[in-house]
């Protein structure tokens, strides 16, 4: 088989969706076509990805007709790949993976491992039977919730509170509403969770115990693994600055390469014990008071930032189609070491806004010898209205951190 007998189709339209478009199209020519509720500016004027809009795509009915509909219509010479781009799509791809499975090549875990990974409460039973590191952490219940004021915590503040259902929290709002909390004390953490509550949140609240220090002390790792539960590679990444607006806060905005081999066999193993399939990200802090990484939660997909791998020898399009369309038999785990850095912000905000220390110098060294790379500006996807886009958005974030960022 050959690069024309496959195509991507991607769940999506932001960073993530033109990150596995670009990572396609560098390594096959391949042009991806994607399917999303909106267009959003990331995927805007390209060359390199058709966006499809359809109203309320992430409505279950709507998405699974549009899914049967679409199917109808493939030329059935090519292979396709189903590629989820946010944690919403990846629910829906995984709920009826056995239908889809049909048409498309579905890259994800079965529906009985996916209720045991995407609960955050259950993620942090499944780190303890598997002697995963994680945060201390409280559970906050819809009837804990009923009585706030009687939650009695059994560690200290600050605490870092966020919903246990990412998928539900995206259609809770109120002011104030944001991905996570950091809660300084006993009344803020009332505030919220009553505002939680009432805004018609109905799952768990995750609070845990903050762990101290900056950005610099966070990990990403994206990993594949196949469709014989192999890990194929593992990227980790070095975050050094994050997004600090209410509505994305937490999302990587500059990320450096780094190795560290007792995170990648420990993970390693965990990911293979429980027959894991597709890509997974991982979110961890480093915890100076006891040195280790401690676990924050898994994505059932390639992150966000993901495009990191792709520019450090680590094309995620390349694993996929090595592994179901070409068939290469596994060898051997690739562990990465990257000496790229990625950025999602101008390089003026780097240089402004992340903590000052030994790794923003070797970051900004690298920087200035070039080794340095973005999802969103590629030269081979170049137009003046895509340009004149790309460097708006990106410079919509001197404005962001200018009134968001706290140090």
């Amino acid at each position: 088989m050959n690069q024309n007998s496959f195509q991507p189709i991607l769940l999506g339209s932001d960073f993530n969706a033109y990150g596995m478009a670009r990572s396609f199209y560098e390594a096959y020519q391949v042009k991806s076509i994607a399917y999303a509720s909106k267009q959003l500016a990331p995927t805007k004027y390209s060359k390199i990805i058709d966006v499809n809009i359809i109203d309320n795509f992430t409505d279950e009915d709507v998405f699974i007709n549009s899914m049967r509909q679409i199917a109808q219509n493939l030329d059935k010479s090519k292979k396709y790949f189903l590629i989820s781009c946010s944690d919403g799509y990846t629910e829906l791809i995984t709920k009826y993976k056995h239908e889809l499975e049909k048409d498309f090549i579905c890259p994800y875990i079965d529906t009985s491992l996916v209720s045991t990974l995407i609960d955050k409460v259950s993620f942090y039973e499944t780190c303890e039977k598997y002697d995963l590191p994680y945060p201390k952490t409280f559970i906050i219940d819809k009837e804990i919730a009923r009585n706030p004021s009687e939650i009695k915590l059994p560690f200290d503040f600050p605490v870092a509170l966020k919903p246990a259902n990412s998928v539900e929290w995206l259609n809770v709002d109120f002011e104030g509403r944001k991905k996570a909390f950091t809660i300084k004390d006993q009344a803020e953490l009332e505030d919220i969770i009553t505002k939680s509550y009432n805004a018609g949140y109905t799952d768990k609240m995750i609070c845990q115990d903050f762990i101290p220090g900056d950005d610099s002390n966070m990990r990403v790792l994206n990993a594949y693994i196949d469709q014989n539960h192999q890990v194929r590679m593992m990227c980790l990444g070095h975050p050094l600055l994050e997004d600090p607006s209410p509505y994305a806060i937490g999302n990587y905005m500059v990320i450096m390469p780094d190795y560290n081999e007792e995170i990648y066999h420990q993970i390693k193993s965990f990911l293979e014990k429980i027959n894991y399939t597709g890509f997974a990200n991982f979110d961890m802090k480093y915890d100076r008071r006891d040195g280790k990484y401690k676990l924050f939660e898994i994505n059932l997909r390639q992150g966000r930032s993901s495009f990191y791998c792709t520019l450090n020898n680590c094309n995620l399009a390349k694993y996929l189609v090595e592994d179901y369309i070409f068939e290469k038999p596994f060898t051997e785990t690739y562990f990465s070491k990257g000496k790229t850095v990625w950025l999602g912000v101008p390089i003026s905000v780097f240089k402004e806004y992340a903590a000052n220390n030994e790794y923003k110098k070797e970051a900004l060294h690298m920087i200035n010898e070039g080794k340095y790379g973005t999802t969103a500006f590629y030269k081979k996807d170049k137009s003046f209205k895509r340009t004149l886009l790309m460097k708006y958005a990106f410079n919509r974030f001197k404005k962001n951190y200018k009134m968001y960022f706290k140090k």
